[in-house]
């Protein structure tokens, strides 16, 4: 591991920031205790709700922690397809009784707000997705002491983190639950993901800054995988997701080893751009049909996977899970860190 990570995380292993408060703050602090670097995700969440968790999170911890945040985006190609999608969920509205969410909720996520509030109280780490910031911003991040990270889902997109001059890139592999990090939303693309240990080993030709590797890992095993592919480090989002800290709902943390949900596929069914989730019947209905529209389709079906939630119906909700979600371990986050690090040393 490069010095710098080594400082940061004692372990090679972070865990990712999930957004749609799976990412909390006692989960956080869980992981950077044992030793890993525990995560905020800022996504969805307001300025002020992402100073409260930082604030709380503080409190639980003194060791290095990182914050994440989603760039803004473009302005969608084609309105009238979130139109014709919204149409088609009116029978989800009714089902479930709530109405569509408004489309033109906002593009930024609060962008400006937030890294002025990371800048005025600066945080460790803050890790970067859905795009590059300008080098205005990472500098004036690392002018604060804040160590940056970038998500590439490419070697392209890895040489241009490394261009914008963040201090290292998170590739991560097709196999990553959640939202896919890539640059620029082309949906001929939607396809043609590269797997995790061709990415590492493309990205660590293509760039001299540290590599953390994200995609599918849930074992310690897999973090020597990486490591020896030529990473610093391995970034984990489901194996933590089942964690006792994590703040997801209950029906999704059981739905990760339930033999219902057999697999996983990405889609565009519940934000717009292509995220991997477990296939239920939310995704196989209306994933065919999905625009490429981001963040609009995110809001217009918000209300729709909260509703399914009070109602107990996963097959509603947004289940996101990578690859490997059947190796899912329900511990507490400081023991799944613990454990990962003794695989990784017996595989060693």
């Amino acid at each position: 591991m490069s010095s710098v990570l080594t400082e940061i995380c004692p372990h090679p292993v972070v865990q990712a920031p999930m957004a749609g408060g799976v990412a909390v703050p006692q989960l956080a602090a869980a992981v950077s205790e044992a030793g890993g670097l525990g995560f905020l995700a800022a996504g969805y969440k307001t300025a002020d709700g992402m100073y409260q968790e930082i604030k709380q999170l503080r409190g639980l911890t003194s060791r290095p922690f990182g914050v994440n945040l989603f760039l803004p985006q473009p302005e969608t190609p084609d309105p009238a397809a979130v139109g014709v999608y919204a149409h088609q969920l009116a029978g989800e509205a009714s089902w479930y009784e709530t109405e569509l969410g408004d489309p033109d909720s906002g593009r930024d996520d609060g962008y400006d707000a937030k890294l002025a509030v990371l800048l005025d109280n600066p945080v460790p780490v803050v890790s970067f997705h859905f795009g590059v910031p300008s080098r205005e911003v990472l500098d004036a991040l690392r002018r604060a002491g804040t160590f940056t990270l970038v998500t590439a889902t490419t070697a392209e997109e890895a040489r241009a983190v490394e261009q914008a001059g963040a201090d290292a890139v998170i590739a991560q592999g097709v196999e990553a639950g959640g939202h896919q990090g890539t640059h620029r939303d082309v949906p001929d693309t939607d396809r043609s993901g590269v797997g995790l240990l061709s990415l590492v080993a493309q990205v660590r030709e293509s760039v001299g800054i540290p590599v953390v590797a994200a995609g599918g890992i849930m074992r310690g095993g897999q973090i020597a995988a990486v490591l020896t592919a030529g990473a610093d480090a391995a970034q984990l989002g489901t194996a933590f997701l089942a964690a006792h800290e994590s703040g997801a709902h209950s029906l999704h943390k059981r739905a990760l080893t339930d033999p219902l949900y057999a697999r996983t596929e990405l889609t565009r069914a519940f934000s717009g751009r292509p995220a991997r989730a477990l296939v239920n019947r939310f995704l196989r209905e209306h994933g065919p049909y999905a625009p490429a529209a981001y963040p609009d389709v995110h809001h217009l079906t918000a209300p729709l996977r909260k509703a399914a939630a009070r109602a107990g119906d996963a097959q509603g909700m947004a289940l996101w899970a990578g690859q490997g979600h059947r190796m899912a371990r329900e511990l507490p986050a400081g023991q799944l860190v613990e454990l990962l690090a003794a695989e990784l040393e017996a595989a060693r």
